[in-house]
C-alpha cells in the first residue's frame, strides 16, 4: 500500500447497517467529523445505501485459476487504497456480524488472497500495513455478553484474526452494548463521546508516525 503524503493521513469508514439514521450512522459520521476536525482526511462508505453485493461469486474465488476481480469490488478497493485506517461499524446480530460485512470481507478485503497466503501470513491485501478499528454494537449488555464468552470471541473474529491474517499494522476493537430504542440523549451522547476519543487516539497515532517517531501504544497491536 501506498504511503500516504506527510500529514495527511486518510481514513476510510465502512458503514454497514441498513437503517441511514441508526446509532451505527451517527457513530460513522462522528468518526468521520472527528477525524476532520484533527486535519485528517475521512471518507465514508455506506454499504447498504451503495447497494453492495455481499455474495463472492466462484469466479471471484482467489483460489481458482484465472480468477477475475469484479468491477464494484475494484472500486471498493480504489477507495481503500492507500488508506492508513479502515473504520469498520457495524451491528452484532445473533451473536455475528451482519452478513454484508462477511461478504466485504470476502470479496474486498480479501480479494486476490489465497487461503495458503493467509495461513503463512504472507497475504498482500488492500489494507496491509494499515491500522484498523472495528466499532460494533449490540442490544445485549456488555456483562452478559461477557458472561457468553462472545465479547472475546467478538474481539478475535472482528478485529484480531484480520489483522493478522492481512498483515495489517494493528488492530483496535470498541463493542458497545445496550444500544436499543428509546436511549435517553445522554446515553447516547457519552458513547459517541467514546468513539470521538478513540478516532482522536488514532489520528495522534498517525501524526506521530508520519513525523517518524515511535509511535505511542494507542492501538492494539492484537497480541
Amino acid at each position: 500500500m501506498a504511503d500516504a503524503a506527510k500529514g495527511h493521513a486518510r481514513h476510510v469508514a465502512i458503514l454497514i447497517h441498513p437503517d441511514p439514521q441508526s446509532f451505527n450512522a451517527a457513530i460513522a459520521h462522528a468518526y468521520c467529523e472527528t477525524v476532520r476536525e484533527c486535519g485528517q482526511e475521512a471518507i465514508l462508505r455506506d454499504l447498504y445505501a451503495m447497494k453492495f453485493d455481499p455474495v463472492l461469486k466462484n469466479e471471484e474465488r482467489p483460489d481458482k485459476r484465472g480468477f477475475e476481480i469484479a468491477p464494484d469490488v475494484r472500486a471498493e478497493l480504489e477507495a481503500i487504497e492507500g488508506c492508513d485506517v479502515v473504520a469498520l461499524i457495524h451491528p452484532i446480530w445473533f451473536g455475528l456480524p451482519p452478513a454484508m460485512m462477511k461478504g466485504y470481507v470476502d470479496r474486498v478485503i480479501g480479494a486476490g488472497v489465497t487461503p495458503h497466503q493467509v495461513q503463512d501470513r504472507t497475504g498482500q491485501g488492500p489494507l496491509t500495513t494499515g491500522h484498523m478499528i472495528t466499532i460494533t454494537t449490540s442490544g445485549a449488555r456488555d456483562a452478559w455478553l461477557d458472561e457468553q464468552g462472545q465479547l472475546d470471541s467478538l474481539r478475535e473474529l472482528s478485529s484480531r484474526y484480520l489483522f493478522r491474517a492481512f498483515s495489517m499494522k494493528s488492530a483496535d476493537y470498541l463493542h458497545i452494548g445496550s444500544i436499543v430504542e428509546g436511549l435517553p440523549t445522554r446515553i447516547i451522547d457519552e458513547h459517541l463521546f467514546d468513539v470521538r476519543e478513540r478516532a482522536r487516539k488514532i489520528c495522534a497515532r498517525l501524526a506521530v508516525e508520519q513525523d517518524g517517531a515511535a509511535a505511542p501504544p494507542s492501538i492494539s497491536d492484537g497480541s
